[in-house]
């Protein structure tokens, strides 16, 4: 199996597309994950430089939070994802729904998703997010139990800052999760937060080894599966993820480094 692998335009903005782009080509990464705006001439300059630096595209689905209804919600979700799919994605990653409609409500939301994936053909896989309907590892049980074909980009991160914790007792919970992944955001959490100041701090030891395991057990089924190549970002994001001084601001890392560190990590201990 092959692993292919993915930087986020998230922390990047501040480079102009082309000059993005041919860094993260340079820098041994296969393609880009991505919002991208409505805005004709920025969508075609997007597909010419994707063509042109052979980068692979994930579409990123994250509408904003706003005071709507869910039938409001569902129009302005179906809309979007239309709108995705014709870059021809990859797949699109969704940011799916609100952690506190409710759970019929929830489901509605992803039934309406996979219509969008069926008539374009374009897959769609939701994240697993806080703020989302799958915000934690008991309540997207509920959701795998009602949806058996619901398809989950593997975030675990968040679950660990919901959780407050590395998910202990939860095996069974993250069993489920791990066989419906069908993409990965290589991010490192723990109990008091969705990322850890620095990966290879040896203080974080403890949370990359559990995130490392359950990335392994996902590779795993995988090739189980069949699967010939699985997608995975490298997805520290910056600040306020990326923790700051106080009254300076300043990150106390470089991002895209660690980005690029986290790729070459798993690139050795990755048993593909």
């Amino acid at each position: 199996m092959e692993i292919k692998y993915f930087m986020p335009r998230w922390g990047n903005e501040h480079l102009p597309l082309p000059d993005f782009f041919k860094k993260i080509k340079d820098s041994g990464y296969h393609g880009v994950e991505m919002s991208i705006p409505y805005n004709e001439e920025y969508a075609d300059k997007l597909k010419d430089l994707l063509g042109k630096n052979n980068l692979l595209l994930i579409a990123q689905q994250n509408i904003p939070f706003a005071n709507e209804s869910i039938e409001k919600y569902i129009e302005q979700l179906q809309r979007h994802l239309i709108y995705l799919a014709s870059f021809n994605p990859l797949f699109i990653n969704s940011h799916t729904g609100k952690d506190y409609f409710s759970f019929e409500d929830n489901c509605r939301i992803i039934k309406a998703a996979e219509i969008i994936s069926a008539n374009t053909g374009v897959n769609v896989y939701h994240e697993t997010h806080r703020g989302r309907c799958l915000y934690s590892a008991p309540m997207a049980k509920l959701y795998f139990d009602e949806l058996p074909e619901l398809k989950i980009s593997a975030d675990f991160s968040h679950w660990c800052c919901v959780s407050e914790s590395l998910l202990e007792g939860q095996d069974d919970l993250m069993y489920e999760a791990i066989k419906r992944t069908k993409y990965i955001h290589a991010r490192v959490g723990y109990s008091q937060g969705p990322q850890v100041n620095h990966p290879f701090a040896p203080e974080n030891n403890e949370a990359l080894d559990k995130h490392l395991f359950w990335w392994q057990k996902i590779i795993d089924h995988q090739k189980m599966l069949g699967t010939k190549i699985f997608p995975l970002a490298t997805e520290f994001g910056p600040k306020p993820y990326l923790q700051t001084l106080p009254f300076t601001n300043r990150e106390v890392a470089d991002l895209f480094q660690i980005n690029l560190g986290m790729k070459s990590y798993l690139i050795n201990r990755l048993n593909i």
